[in-house]
């Protein structure tokens, strides 16, 4: 009986050994991956350039506009959170001579809170072939977890929503501060699919620098020939003279306010309409729904091929 046992622990402990073996180097060799295997559906040669634009305006207000299921803004964590482990698992498995990958937020207009600035300027995450580690990377979804509930919370706490400047984004900063050349670059917006600043309120022609729930039943888009009428008017929003034909925009969070059954399509008519007039290269706009049901959906699109 003792030669059996033995036998059975001499057997577990070379496999052991075997195992240990096949384990990631910790000094890697540039041809080396840091996890495998290696998806062959996923552009793992691309370096990935993600940046992300949190609209803080009061849709995220828990008193404003519950949700019993699950709050709004708990929901803008979770899809953070999918996003940044598509980003972990995109480095993990690439060759270590080919890392070039970035991630960073951005909130428009910039929070008057110094503190906050600085939580928001700490997500900004570079990593290089020169300075990647397994350890380092892992790290990056506990510092967005972390960070990105600071903000939510302290601009909830704030009370003061001033709205988002999204158009204003893109009129001046998306092509400097998102698209960089030699990078696969994704911009992801969390929004509820309405856009207003106090600042940035404009309109030429059946074009505005803006959508919300009023102006949509002032153009009678909340009919069930909404399309017809929007297309014969051309209504949409205001297009800055810019190409973005080097950046892909996945749109998260679509919430559109009850009492308009067509209310999310004109808000998607608007977007879709942006989106291809500013030559995005690539672009889904999601509704807003629990992070679980998202998590493949935000996965597919940064790690599509």
């Amino acid at each position: 009986m003792k030669n059996i046992f033995r036998t059975v622990l001499l057997m577990f402990v070379v496999g052991h050994l075997q195992s240990c073996k096949q384990d990631p180097k910790v000094e890697l060799e540039p041809e080396e991956t840091i996890r495998n295997p290696i998806s062959k559906k996923v552009r793992l040669n691309s370096n990935l350039n993600i940046s992300v634009l949190i609209d803080l305006s009061d849709r995220i207000d828990p008193q404003k506009h519950p949700s019993p299921a699950m709050e709004f803004y708990m929901r803008d964590i979770g899809y953070l959170e999918s996003v940044v482990e598509s980003f972990e698992w995109h480095l993990l498995n690439k060759k270590v001579n080919q890392i070039d990958d970035k991630i960073q937020v951005f909130i428009d207009p910039e929070p008057s809170d110094q503190t906050l600035n600085k939580k928001v300027a700490e997500l900004k995450t570079h990593f290089t072939k020169v300075d990647v580690d397994k350890d380092s990377i892992l790290r990056v979804s506990n510092k967005y977890g972390t960070i990105s509930k600071t903000i939510y919370e302290a601009a909830i706490a704030d009370n003061n929503y001033v709205g988002s400047d999204i158009w204003g984004f893109f009129k001046n900063k998306v092509d400097d501060y998102c698209v960089d050349e030699g990078y696969r670059n994704i911009l992801v917006i969390l929004t509820d699919g309405y856009m207003f600043h106090k600042d940035s309120k404009m309109e030429e022609d059946n074009q505005t620098s803006y959508i919300i729930p009023q102006l949509i039943q002032k153009n009678g888009l909340n009919k069930s020939d909404w399309q017809k009428r929007f297309d014969e008017k051309d209504f949409g929003f205001i297009v800055p003279k810019k190409d973005l034909s080097n950046l892909d925009v996945l749109v998260l969070g679509i919430n559109p306010v009850k009492g308009n059954p067509y209310e999310e399509d004109v808000i998607r008519a608007y977007w879709s309409k942006w989106f291809g007039e500013l030559k995005v290269n690539d672009f889904e706009i999601k509704q807003a729904d629990l992070p679980s049901h998202m998590d493949k959906i935000i996965r597919d699109f940064i790690l599509k091929k």
